[in-house]
């Protein structure tokens, strides 16, 4: 049997500095202005080719997938014209339905990874089809993310940011986050900064813009508001909830810092995913 490894890819985790819900169409899609960078963390997927399509899950959160064609990765991959099948394994580093990007970013890195292993073009909707989030996965770079997820615009006013990532394990599901908002024709971002910020310039930037769903989650899942409250206890400089929930983050003048407060919160709260990371 013919096999070759593919070089691996890093599906990381995608973080809504802000969000702002701004109308929903007659199709039931949202409208939706974001401001969305990537961590230096994330799943983790390699692909060997074979005669067969086969996903294989492992990792901290492994457990809680399931392989079968439901999954995104495997729908990416069949989204490609494959002329020969492929082992792919995933190590889910990431919580599930926690607003990180998670099974998007993981359908991005898929088509990402095949179509540079078999040297194919990239679906035309840049994987739109399998979900708002995927396009602004594809590339994992810093963007401006408005429409349904499909108009995109690289940014380049923010600097690297270092935060912390908390998630409870509580989990919410995007269309019941959406659901819960009774406003969903809101206010856009407006024009961009043409400039490069500093860190303090761009935490009172950030605090202009906000999160849509932060309240409505909150009703939701009151653990999302217990963890803004502590990142904020613990000297966060922007403290907020991620994409539709339920992982919140919170923005710390450097690294270091940000690991130190990581070791206080999970000596108080060992249940908790908490994960420094740079954000870029």
């Amino acid at each position: 049997m013919y096999r070759l490894v593919s070089s691996n890819q890093i599906a990381k985790a995608k973080v809504n500095l802000c969000l702002h819900v701004t109308g929903q169409r007659e199709d039931g899609y949202h409208l939706l202005d974001s401001l969305v960078v990537f961590a230096d963390y994330g799943d983790e997927l390699s692909f060997v080719t074979n005669n067969s399509l086969r996903l294989t899950i492992g990792g901290p959160f492994g457990d809680e997938l399931n392989n079968g064609k439901n999954n995104l990765i495997y729908k990416a991959a069949q989204m490609l014209d494959l002329e020969l099948g492929v082992d792919i394994d995933l190590i889910k580093n990431l919580p599930i339905s926690s607003g990180i990007g998670g099974g998007s970013a993981d359908a991005a890195a898929t088509l990402r990874g095949l179509a540079k292993h078999w040297n194919l073009d990239l679906p035309s909707d840049k994987g739109l089809a399998l979900g708002a989030d995927v396009p602004v996965c594809l590339s994992s770079i810093s963007q401006r993310m408005q429409g349904i997820g499909d108009v995109l615009a690289p940014i380049g006013f923010l600097p690297k940011l270092a935060a912390i990532l908390i998630n409870t394990g509580d989990g919410v599901s995007t269309p019941d986050s959406f659901h819960s908002l009774n406003n969903k024709n809101n206010e856009s971002i407006g024009e961009l900064p043409t400039k490069k910020m500093d860190f303090m310039d761009t935490i009172q930037y950030l605090r202009g813009l906000r999160n849509d769903l932060q309240e409505p989650v909150c009703k939701l899942l009151p653990s999302v508001q217990i963890v803004i409250s502590s990142l904020d206890s613990y000297g966060s400089s922007l403290s907020r909830m991620s994409g539709s929930g339920g992982t919140c983050f919170g923005l710390f003048k450097d690294f270091q810092e940000a690991c130190k407060v990581v070791k206080k919160l999970q000596e108080k709260n060992p249940s908790w995913w908490i994960k420094p990371v740079i954000l870029g």
